[in-house]
Formats: structure tokens, sequence, C-alpha cells
């Protein structure tokens, strides 16, 4: 028997799936989906999980309370080939509660921060920057690596003011979130070393709030108590501050270089967005939606019979959601293998669906409606650099994104 509850096959394909090319979808999404949605596929460490490819069946997956993010147990298989399986198998990944009311409890908190009224408050200096990075991008010459010099720095910026940390920490935070966020880039060692300096970094910069309060999450969080009258603990805090710091970047800095490169390999998308800005927010959905290159999804593990898809899923079985797959069901939406810029609705399980859906999805989605529409504004005839084709992949991480993203204007 493998981790993960069903008995190894050799037919078994090796996830994450990538496709011929950086912004070309796997082929194994679509022939998965009409013959075999709920399969099994081989992860990076070697253990077996249950794929779900289809659009409803993810959206029950992760909106069902018995789906569990309860990685650490003994059956649950391994993400990572290192020994402890990675982030999500990790002691860390339990620190703050998965599920109930605890969770529920701790979102409450955290998400006083991620208001749609924050967010408008934040939009404005959001800007300012993105508007910054974009002339001094310009300043430096073409052709330009638009993910390092807009992408990567946008974003990271962001959550380090939210946070109240030294944006100058910014690359370190990148190698440490990169070193949390391994499949096969990194050894057990640098895993081990990565996690004990975040956690200490981040231990010292909230020692430091205790003693001098800002305006900023951490500092509110030190002193705020949830509906049960509780404090957070420091192991708590940290945890906090580390998964909103590797989230509040890692993900939308890939996801900045990959909506703009979507958007530019078919001229008419970009055209369309310059003769009518007003479409941006669509075309930021659908760039979420149609992303071919996502990363891992989403994992859940089962500590009760659950039936899906048809299939019956056994106690121990651990699930992988793949949103991407899901996004281009064409029982959920109409012409799913088109991009369309103007698709509305748009109901894409990007940012996951039920009670686990991603608590920073206002903020990605005010960042990417931000780069956008400066980018239609400041240069219109922006163009890539490199064929689509040519474009690379980020290799061996959770997530997705492409190495760079060549532009000129």
């Amino acid at each position: 028997m493998s981790q993960g509850g069903a008995i190894e096959s050799p037919e078994s394909p090796d996830y994450p799936f990538t496709g011929p090319a950086a912004l070309e979808p796997p082929a194994e999404w679509e022939r998965l989906r009409l013959r075999c949605p709920v399969s099994r596929v081989s992860l990076p460490s070697g253990d077996e999980a249950t794929l779900v490819t289809r659009y409803d069946d993810v959206k029950q997956v992760l909106s069902d309370s018995r789906f569990g993010r309860a990685l650490s147990a003994p059956d649950a298989a391994r993400i990572s080939d290192t020994e402890s399986g990675g982030l999500f198998n990790s002691e860390l990944s339990t620190t703050l509660p998965q599920s109930g009311e605890g969770h529920q409890r701790w979102r409450r908190l955290v998400n006083r921060w991620f208001t749609a009224k924050r967010m408008a408050a934040l939009r404005p200096g959001i800007e300012a920057m993105a508007e910054r990075l974009v002339d001094e991008m310009v300043e430096h010459g073409q052709p330009a690596d638009l993910k390092a010099a807009v992408g990567f720095p946008l974003p990271v910026w962001v959550i380090c003011d939210m946070l109240g940390v030294p944006a100058e920490d910014r690359d370190r935070f990148a190698h440490w979130s990169d070193s949390l966020l391994n499949l096969t880039r990194y050894t057990q060692e640098e895993v081990e070393t990565a996690q004990a300096e975040f956690f200490a970094y981040l231990g010292g910069h909230i020692a430091e709030k205790r003693e001098r309060p800002g305006e900023d999450l951490l500092s509110e969080l030190i002193t705020s108590t949830d509906s049960a009258g509780e404090l957070m603990s420091d192991r708590m805090l940290v945890a906090t501050g580390l998964g909103l710091l590797v989230a509040g970047h890692e993900t939308t800095a890939n996801m900045i270089g990959k909506m703009v490169a979507m958007l530019l390999a078919d001229r008419r998308r970009w055209e369309r967005l310059v003769a009518d800005p007003s479409l941006v927010r669509t075309a930021v959905e659908e760039s979420l939606r149609f992303d071919p290159n996502p990363g891992l999804g989403m994992v859940r593990y089962l500590d009760e019979e659950v039936v899906v898809g048809g299939e019956r899923l056994p106690s121990g079985t651990t699930v992988m959601c793949s949103m991407a797959s899901a996004n281009r069901d064409d029982g959920a939406f109409t012409e799913a293998a088109t991009m369309d810029i103007g698709r509305s609705p748009n109901p894409h399980l990007a940012f996951g669906s039920g009670a686990h859906s991603c608590l920073g999805q206002a903020l990605a989605r005010t960042e990417l409606q931000v780069v956008l529409a400066v980018l239609l504004r400041k240069l219109p005839s922006l163009e890539l650099a490199v064929p689509s084709d040519d474009l690379r992949r980020v290799e061996g991480l959770v997530v997705g994104g492409l190495r760079e993203v060549p532009v000129r204007w």
C-alpha cells in the first residue's frame, strides 16, 4: 500500500502535469475529465493520491468539511520528494487551526485586513507603486523582464507593508518561501534550514512589535482576541505571518507574469483591452480561470469514507484538486478552451471554494487589476520580446509560474 490509501500502480501518471509549452495546458486535464475524472496519480514523493479534475467534483471536495487538511496524518500522502514530504505534511501546516470553529475564529481575525473597504483604501498606494515600478522598468531600457521588474516587487512591497516587515528583505523572503514550497528543487536539509531561519526572523520581528507596535497586521494580531476571547500564541502569530508572506507574494507575483504573458500571446486580447480598459476586471478573472500553469492545486485528506464523482473514496485517502482542470471544464464554462476577456459571469475556482477559499483573494485581485490598468495606460504598445512558446516555466515548486517574462514596448 502507498501512503494515500490505494494500491500503487505503475499506470499512475506523475503529477503535477506539464503542458507542451508554458502557456499551454497539459493534455491530461481534458483526457482525465472525459475518461477518468477521479483517478490515481503519483506525487513527487512517490506516494499516490486521488486526483479530481471535473468542476463539480473539485468544488464538492473544496466545499465539503469532511475533506480536511490533516496531511500530517501517518497515512497521508507525502507531497514533495523530501523526507518530511514538504510544507503540507509538516507540523507547521497544523499550527493554525485547520477546520471547525477554531479555523473560522482565526479567519475572522485575519480577514479584517482583507475587506473590500480596506482594499479600496490600499488601491491608491498600490497604483502609485505600480506606476513607479513600470517607470523604472522603462528607464532601464528594453527588453525587460516584467516579472522581475514589476510582478515580483509589487506584491512583496504590499504584503511587507501590511505585515510591517522591511521590504528590503524581499530576496530573503523569496528564498525562504521557495524552500518551503519545494516539490523537487531543494533537499530536506535546505528546507529545514529555511524554515528555521524564517521562524527565527518572524519570531524576532514579533518580539519587536510587542515592544514597539505599529499600524500593521501583526501588531494588531498580537493584542487582538478572537470571538472566544483568546489571544494568538507566538507560534500561531509566526505561522500566520509566514503563511501571509508566502501566499501574499509568491502566487501573485507569478500570476502577474502569467496574466500579462497570456494577454500578449494573442495580440487581439491586448488590443481589445487597450481599446476598452473597462474590461480589466473581467480580463483578470479570465486570466485566473485560463491559467495553464498554476502549480500543484489544493490537497485534502479524508478520515471517513466519501463518494466523489461516483467513486467511493476510503478513509485515509489523500485527494488532490486540480482547480485549473476544473476551470477548463466544458460542463461549467461555455467554450472553456477559449480565453474570453469579457467572460461574465465567471465562477472559476482559482481561489478555491468554501471555508478554506483563499483569504487574500481580494488583495490579489486588486493587485492584478491595478498592474494591468497601469500597463495598458502607460505601455499600450507592450509586447512579448520572445515567442510565447519560448517562455520557460518555474520548476520544482508547489506554485506554477514563468521564470521570466521578457517584454518590449
